[in-house]
């Protein structure tokens, strides 16, 4: 059979949007180094001119290769090479790139993932993390909604959470709710972070000087061990306390509140001879009194702009009481630079799934489709006891599922189980349209029909059922809160496919295959 043959616009159409989409998902296999996923600001990284381009496919990450003439093949060399550098030792950093030198300070800034095989991104049940579903305690307008997700956004990013997704979902009856999705952080740390208000208030008496976020406080130290750091651990009873401080810079109208807060304020004498203000200054998040700092003498009606913020940390042993203290100081300085939610959010719906058994359901998802689509060219060649027709419903099959993965590549969308499922649902509708075509097509060869008529046929009873499926799969697309998005999408995407591409070139290819015998 010549070639010429096949040279039909639906054939060459499939064949174009294969070769786009393997250029668009990337399959390879040189997954040697660490990919750079994200460099923190003001780090010792960004200083070296280090940096990340925003929306980046996954294979065109800067990949990290050495360190310090040390080969870098995996996440575990990577952590061994930085954990075993002294602070203020240099790091000369090779990648694909570039060459950068710096100094390992408190904050490298550098956030790493392994080098990933293609463009495809696995969603949470694929590569493991933390989803949490919440709901807002009060109605909030779709303008308070978006105030949320972008305050939950920069709080979970100064945080050190980078790969994440905080998206906005309803179900069918109005209710909105919020999805955050986050890989590599545990259940602790998201609910202590995506749950809490984090409303910061600091009082003199009862009179509220200043609130967190960028409206009152126009600086937060971070990361800088010369104003922000652990600075004593002392033994208490049952444990030890660790003590942090760091600095913020107050607004000119936040240091005005201040200096009118302790205008009026007595003076008193320590034992030590040190004169301070009778009212301290507390410190309050979420209602619950973190710390008070006594208020030198001197600053009384001053407007004072910088201020000195500092907490406690406990536990039973000296590194655990410095951890915790490192937690809490982490926590708050946070909560300074981002401010409150304008709400206090409910947990409707919590799943955590280790990294290690979203491995395992990447393979056990893959081992499915392999046998699956085994199976379907079992049945089909059974049925009809020819190649020339279970091969090609076989080949144009895997076709739709390479050309669905290049959609999902192309747009950046989540693969999760759900998604995986719809994949699935929707190669089973293909397979149900190519037997109406070639059953068309074998019936009309004893009936007298032409080709055209039997094809006609045959389509209009495939976009009777299309029409149907897309009807059926809008709902959902709202359903669940929308845990059941991806099942509908990729149901879409793939009957899309295979309506307007694959099923028009297997009808194309069965024709020339049929009528050569």
């Amino acid at each position: 059979m010549k070639l010429k043959k096949f040279m039909k616009f639906r054939i060459l159409l499939l064949v174009f949007f294969i070769l786009i989409s393997l250029l668009v998902i990337r399959p390879g296999f040189d997954t040697e180094g660490v990919a750079i996923k994200s460099i923190s600001k003001n780090s010792s990284a960004e200083f070296a001119g280090m940096g990340v381009v925003p929306n980046l496919m996954q294979r065109d990450r800067e990949v990290i290769k050495f360190i310090n003439d040390v080969k870098i093949s995996d996440l575990e060399d990577y952590s061994d090479i930085i954990d075993s550098l002294d602070m203020n030792n240099s790091l000369t950093i090779v990648t694909d790139k570039g060459r950068y030198v710096m100094l390992k300070g408190d904050n490298l800034g550098i956030t790493v993932d392994r080098v990933a095989g293609s463009n495809l991104i696995k969603g949470l049940e694929l590569q493991g993390g933390t989803r949490v579903l919440l709901e807002p305690e009060e109605k909030l307008s779709e303008k308070e909604v978006r105030d949320v997700i972008s305050t939950m956004e920069n709080r979970l990013n100064v945080y050190g959470l980078t790969d994440l997704t905080i998206k906005e979902a309803d179900d069918l009856l109005g209710h909105k709710y919020i999805i955050v999705e986050i890989a590599g952080a545990s259940k602790d740390e998201v609910e202590e972070l995506v749950t809490k208000q984090g409303k910061f208030e600091a009082k003199i008496g009862n009179e509220t000087v200043f609130y967190g976020g960028k409206k009152d406080i126009k600086f937060v130290c971070r990361g800088d061990g010369t104003c922000s750091g652990i600075r004593s651990c002392d033994q208490v009873e049952g444990g030890y306390q660790c003590k942090f401080e760091f600095t913020i810079k107050l607004s000119e109208e936040s240091a005005d509140r201040q200096a009118d807060a302790t205008s009026n304020l007595d003076v008193n004498i320590s034992e030590y001879g040190y004169e301070y203000l009778n009212k301290p200054l507390d410190l309050y998040l979420d209602g619950i009194l973190v710390d008070s700092l006594n208020i030198a003498a001197d600053l009384k009606g001053k407007s004072a702009r910088d201020i000195l913020i500092s907490g406690p940390g406990f536990a039973a042993t000296e590194q655990d009481a410095f951890l915790d203290a490192t937690k809490n100081m982490n926590k708050l300085q946070t909560i300074l630079i981002t401010g409150s939610l304008p709400t206090k959010l409910n947990i409707v719906k919590f799943d955590s799934i280790s990294p290690s058994l979203g491995s395992e359901f990447v393979k056990n998802a893959f081992l499915v489709g392999i046998l699956a689509i085994i199976c379907v060219a079992v049945v089909i060649f059974i049925r009809y006891r020819k190649l020339n027709i279970s091969l090609p419903m076989v080949i144009t099959c895997s076709s739709e599922v390479l050309i669905i993965l290049g959609i999902a590549a192309l747009i950046k969308y989540n693969l999760d189980l759900a998604a995986i499922a719809g994949i699935i649902a929707a190669v089973g509708t293909g397979v149900d349209d190519q037997i109406v075509i070639t059953d068309e097509v074998l019936s009309g060869a004893t009936s007298g029909y032409n080709w055209k008529n039997r094809l006609k046929k045959a389509f209009f009873i495939i976009m009777v059922a299309y029409a149907t499926t897309v009807a059926a799969m809008l709902p959902l697309l709202k359903a669940g809160a929308g845990l059941l998005t991806g099942f509908a999408f990729t149901t879409i995407a793939g009957v899309s496919v295979g309506v307007f591409i694959t099923r028009p070139a297997f009808a194309s290819i069965i024709e020339i295959l049929l009528n050569k015998e």
